[in-house]
């Protein structure tokens, strides 16, 4: 450890948001999704779909994260477990190469999707339970900044990687017009396939860095793995038990559970949405990416330095005010009206509206992720952080199926894309209100006696 450097350390553990945001950024959002609709040649038939993939995987992840957690305070080897939930990543993202239109159960397609979705999550919040170990605690928000925007920028160099040589559109082409690169048959849509085997190799290639750099602290537990286990589930029943005498943290996981809910909604269906309300395509889809996912790392860093200055709360209640009014305009776009105006069918209004839109929730989506990491340190105790982060798994887990399953059967109830997102509205406001519980620095003594005074400290 005394020959890795910390400018090192921090830089590798940089490097997971960079290899890992591809699964987000092409496969849940702007590649993947919107071809799902593709194949079943119905939008609201892949948003509801798409909403029960998710929200199972998310039944999952809440059940399991809190008990990994406290099993990894415990016995340590919190890269280790990074090691081995990437493998279920990688074998999430590589399924999806067998998404040939007419070819493999969409059910085991998905199904094998959503390990890929739980091995992301899990191998995340051994990650986020580092970042401690990087910095003092006033440093600490401009290094989750830093790594969200790295992170997203890793996610538009994917994204414009694929756009401009692999995806195709109806022609078989790419954004630069030319045939899928390697070879591959736009027919069967080896292009727009190649996205699975593109994201598991990226990587598989950038998890390096994370690997040779990142070393955990001397001090954290280090108990065998069967007397790790052993102990984990009484001291997280423990904890669970003891959240309402520590009403800030109590207060702030419930208030992440709903925002946080709401803003991966936004992320998993705003692909399918805009494919099936304004018709666009993958390509057009990925365009709409690119402007959220680099506005989002330009937003990830000056949060994280907000985040510095102010504290991470005022970061995050700006982000979810923003995502909320957001949210509700969406729902006023479509390819016939624009806030209630009528406009023809050659409008370029309703995609330049879209593309606004995307910009608002890639700045107050990285911005939110950014400051919500960071205030899961300040309410933590210390020595039980991979524990907090695993009961911050399970605050934006335990509800995780509520976005897309609320989102499937308005849709399917409905028959509407539109109305289909209304309950994401309803979470934010929910987290927005919980939020004024939640004090800066949580229960610590260091905390002022005007955070003690007033719920929004």
């Amino acid at each position: 450890m005394a020959t890795i450097s910390h400018r090192k350390r921090i830089w590798g553990w940089f490097f997971f948001d960079w290899a890992s945001q591809p699964y987000s950024t092409l496969l849940l959002t702007f590649i993947f999704a919107p071809y799902i609709k593709e194949l079943l040649s119905d939008g609201a038939a892949a948003q509801a779909a798409w909403g029960y993939t998710v929200g199972a995987a998310g039944l999952v992840i809440a059940f399991m994260a809190p008990f990994l957690g406290a099993m990894a305070d415990k016995g340590g080897h919190r890269i280790g477990w990074v090691a081995g939930f990437s493998l279920l990543y990688l074998i999430g993202a590589g399924s999806v190469w067998f998404a040939v239109p007419g070819g493999i159960s969409l059910t085991l397609l998905l199904t094998l999707f959503a390990v890929g979705i739980i091995g992301m999550e899990f191998a995340t919040i051994f990650t986020n339970s580092l970042l401690p170990d990087l910095g003092e605690s006033e440093e600490i928000g401009g290094i989750s900044g830093s790594g969200w925007a790295f992170g997203y920028a890793g996610g538009v160099v994917a994204l414009v990687i694929m756009l401009f040589f692999f995806a195709e559109n109806a022609e078989g082409t790419t954004l630069l017009g030319l045939a899928p690169a390697f070879g591959l048959d736009p027919e069967t849509r080896e292009g727009t396939r190649f996205v699975g085997p593109f994201t598991m190799i990226w990587y598989m290639i950038f998890i390096i860095p994370f690997f040779a750099w990142v070393r955990e602290s001397k001090s954290h537990a280090t108990e065998p793995l069967w007397d790790a286990a052993r102990d984990a589930w009484p001291e997280l029943r423990g904890t669970l038990r003891s959240l309402p005498s520590t009403p800030s943290l109590f207060a702030y996981l419930g208030a992440s559970m709903f925002y946080r809910d709401a803003l991966n909604g936004l992320y998993i269906f705003g692909g399918l949405y805009a494919a099936g309300i304004l018709g666009w395509s993958v390509i057009d889809t990925g365009i709409f990416g690119i402007i959220a996912v680099i506005s989002a790392a330009v937003f990830a860093w000056f949060g994280g330095m907000a985040d510095n200055r102010f504290g991470p709360k005022p970061v995050i209640i700006v982000s979810v005010l923003a995502l909320t009014a957001v949210t509700l305009a969406v729902v006023f776009v479509s390819r016939e009206s624009v806030f209630g105006i009528a406009v023809g069918p050659e409008s370029a209004l309703p995609d330049l509206c879209f593309y606004v839109v995307g910009g608002v929730i890639g700045a107050a989506g990285g911005s939110l992720q950014s400051a919500s990491r960071t205030m899961v340190c300040r309410q933590a105790d210390p020595e039980r952080m991979t524990q907090a982060f695993g009961l911050y798994a399970l605050a934006g887990k335990a509800t995780s199926f509520l976005a897309p399953l609320s989102i499937g059967l308005a849709t399917d109830l409905t028959g509407s894309q539109q109305m289909g997102i209304l309950p994401l509205i309803i979470l934010f406001l929910l987290g927005l209100l919980l939020l004024f519980w939640v004090k800066s620095d949580g229960e610590r003594a260091e905390c002022s006696s005007s955070d003690e005074s007033s719920p929004l400290a």
